[in-house]
């Protein structure tokens, strides 16, 4: 599949680093800015990012064009529940080819914040914060953290910034006093979200500045019953294929990813185990807002060789990466064993590992207040 679109870009877009995102492209993907290639990806599920900066042209128009393969008899590509077949049948879905989830441009300045990761630990009252940015700075910088709940400060600290990474822990003071834990800790029936704005400053200039959110959560097993914040904690859970009528693998829009959220809720259940699909972020994002537990889970492929093991175990690692920040997921289910796979799983007690949001600066604005 080919696609091919024009944009503008206006003087003040070309200060900085001008940046493509693409959601998800299923499964090979290759990017071209005015006839140059700026970018090739492999992984239907998994995010990547084209830099066009230095393909743009002087005009205000640019070209972008776009290259989707994904071949239905390749049986080593993680595929999940899509039909190999041109029509589907028994337990298979329609398959999906292309781009199916969204895709943006943002301006960024040349030295700017790439990735922040949250580390909740509730034992010790600590929120684990790990920034890098694209590059190592060319001087020494500092990183502003507020962090607030509700409107109620809970940090407001400044690091110095030397190297390409900052790695530190963020006492949560609150969470001291065991009475008003249940008003920080995030659990389904009261999802706290920990508001945090991050700024990049070189002397007293904002250079970048990026809006996130964290869970102060703690998952685990004990005397075999799983564990939320401590306590023992019972799932109500339900099975979610999350295939659309009308367009498949692809949410037909941002409303019905939430009315999804809400309506499993509804239903009294408290937890969702996504199956054969890695989700779209803007659904764990509200499964994050309006308090679902979930499990995650990796597409499988159909055939089991050594490039089906590299290509399942790359991606998932990707998708891992993606979504590590997210309060709401609590476990990573092993990939299903009738199909041929034996390649690990990842249980709760090692997602208490994750526990934040995804960050967004001018990329995505999350819907909601």
């Amino acid at each position: 599949m080919w696609y091919r679109r024009t944009i503008e870009l206006v003087p003040e877009d070309r200060k900085g680093k001008v940046l493509l995102h693409f959601g998800a492209v299923d499964y090979r993907a290759r990017v071209w800015a005015n006839g140059h290639l700026v970018a090739e990806h492999e992984g239907g599920h998994t995010p990547f990012t084209a830099d066009l900066t230095h393909a743009l042209v002087p005009e205000e128009s640019q070209v972008i064009v776009v290259r989707a393969e994904d071949d239905p008899l390749d049986m080593a590509q993680p595929r999940g529940k899509q039909d190999w077949e041109r029509e589907p049948h028994a337990i298979w879905y329609h398959r999906t080819t292309g781009i199916w989830q969204p895709v943006w441009l943002e301006v960024v300045p040349h030295t700017f914040i790439e990735s922040i990761r949250w580390t909740p630990d509730v034992e010790r009252s600590r929120l684990g914060f790990h920034l890098r940015l694209n590059k190592a700075p060319d001087r020494d910088m500092r990183v502003r953290v507020q962090l607030s709940l509700q409107g109620t400060r809970l940090a407001d600290d400044t690091y110095t910034l030397d190297a390409q990474e900052l790695l530190r822990d963020i006492d949560i003071r609150s969470l001291h006093f065991k009475d008003e834990r249940s008003d920080l800790l995030w659990t389904p029936r009261n999802p706290n979200l920990i508001d945090a704005q991050i700024s990049l400053l070189d002397e007293e200039e904002i250079v970048d500045e990026v809006g996130s959110y964290a869970g102060m959560r703690s998952v685990g097993v004990r005397d075999g019953r799983f564990q939320l914040n401590g306590r023992a904690y019972y799932l109500r859970m339900v099975l979610a294929q999350n295939y659309w009528p009308e367009s498949h693998l692809a949410a037909p829009s941002e409303d019905a990813l939430r009315r999804e959220v809400e309506l499993v809720k509804e239903l009294g259940f408290n937890g969702i185990r996504i199956h054969q699909k890695v989700e779209d972020p803007r659904f764990l994002y509200w499964c994050d807002r309006l308090g679902l537990v979930v499990w995650g889970e990796m597409a499988n492929a159909y055939i089991f060789t050594p490039e089906a093991q590299r290509r399942l175990t790359r991606e998932w690692q990707d998708v891992l990466e993606r979504d590590y920040n997210h309060p709401s997921v609590v476990t990573w289910v092993p990939v299903n064993e009738s199909w041929g796979y034996r390649i690990w799983k990842v249980t709760a007690l090692s997602a208490r590992l994750c526990g934040g949001c995804i960050t967004s600066r001018r990329r995505w604005t999350p819907p909601g207040p």
